[in-house]
């Protein structure tokens, strides 16, 4: 089963949805026939999910167009139950143009809410009493749909803004701050500012409600993960590949029989190899497409990788230590004056990290 499903591009940016999202479907059809809903208003309230993810789609869009200005692609939106997460390549170094994408996102919201005070009469729907109010949106109408989406949008500007980094909020926190002090400073005073707030919101939804539980375990991880790849980043930055790749690796031809790789990995403590013939990377072979071919009797050029990307031994490790969190292999042969000089990967990569942290204190 796919972890997401696809649901077309916008701009090139692919818009996906995560299986999980399903069940916040399942659990609003579940609750509605709970409380003695019928089939109009499991109708109502499940469109109105998602209008509203709609919105989410639209809030993230924002983000990710705003950074396309700044050339800064994305890879994917995708929806989860919790709300949408677009996938940026990297985040702005520069301040000013991340307060700029962070901003874009809420923006969409405040713009469509503005869009829908004046499409619909909500002044007229804010001066009846409790009572005229409660009952005049008990019934499913367009009016009422275009009005619960207005609060909706509303919502989602003022939960986006609250300061919980790694939420829009924390990094137009993050980013003014960077003004003023270095970026490394600037993430763990806002990611430790967003784990405060997530453990408050913890502490809520253990009292009322569990969604909020799921909501502080995403701040409170994305704060603590985002914080050390700021660190690393600035520890990795003025350093080059060559300082800390592999050298002396074995390669394999691409008529080797997969016999021999598998004897290799046994006896040593190399898992990924790269492919050569007549001295030109034309292959990498995977610790888990050896593992999964192991028993096949097949050669090398039957299993190799041929979408492999190829790093230079003069590019910042701050690059490779990007590649190493997006690439789904993070295992990348070095290459020197055009020839095949070494391998770098994450493991390689965290120990030169380890190493170059002890050397700083």
């Amino acid at each position: 089963m796919k972890a997401n499903l696809n649901m077309g591009s916008i701009s090139g940016i692919k818009i996906k949805v995560h299986w999980t999202f399903f069940f916040l479907i399942v659990w609003i059809v579940f609750s509605e026939l709970k409380r003695g809903g019928n089939a109009e208003s499991v109708l109502f309230n499940v469109v109105l999910v998602l209008a509203a993810f709609l919105c989410v789609v639209l809030h993230e869009l924002g983000h990710a167009l705003t950074a396309k200005r700044f050339g800064i692609n994305t890879k994917k939106i995708t929806l989860l139950p919790i709300g949408g997460t677009a996938s940026l390549e990297r985040i702005p170094e520069s301040p000013k143009q991340e307060l700029l994408v962070t901003l874009a996102g809420p923006l969409v919201n405040v713009i469509i809410a503005i869009f829908l005070y004046y499409l619909i009469p909500v002044k007229a729907l804010m001066q009846l009493n409790f009572t005229e109010s409660f009952e005049a949106l008990m019934s499913f109408t367009l009016q009422n749909f275009l009005f619960f989406l207005f609060l909706v949008n509303v919502g989602l500007a003022v939960f986006n803004i609250i300061p919980a980094f790694p939420m829009d909020g924390g990094r137009i926190l993050r980013a003014l701050l960077a003004m003023k002090m270095n970026r490394v400073k600037a993430t763990l005073i806002a990611s430790r500012i967003g784990q405060t707030i997530a453990v408050l919101f913890l502490l809520l939804g253990l009292l009322y409600n569990p969604f909020l539980i799921l909501i502080a375990l995403f701040i409170f991880i994305g704060a603590y993960g985002e914080n050390q790849m700021v660190h690393h980043l600035a520890i990795l930055k003025g350093h080059s590949v060559e300082e800390a790749m592999l050298l002396n690796t074995t390669t394999f031809n691409p008529k080797d029989a997969l016999d021999m790789v598998v004897n290799k990995l046994i006896s040593s403590t190399e898992n990924s190899f790269v492919v050569l013939e007549n001295d030109k990377i034309i292959g990498v072979l995977h610790h888990q497409d050896i593992i999964d071919n192991c028993n096949k009797d097949i050669y090398v050029e039957d299993i190799m990788d041929t979408t492999f990307k190829v790093v230079k031994s003069t590019d910042n490790l701050d690059k490779v230590y990007r590649l190493t969190h997006s690439e789904k292999y993070p295992f990348f042969p070095v290459v020197q004056n055009e020839k095949f000089a070494g391998v770098i990967d994450n493991i390689n990569l965290n120990e030169y990290l380890l190493l170059q942290e002890k050397l700083a204190y």
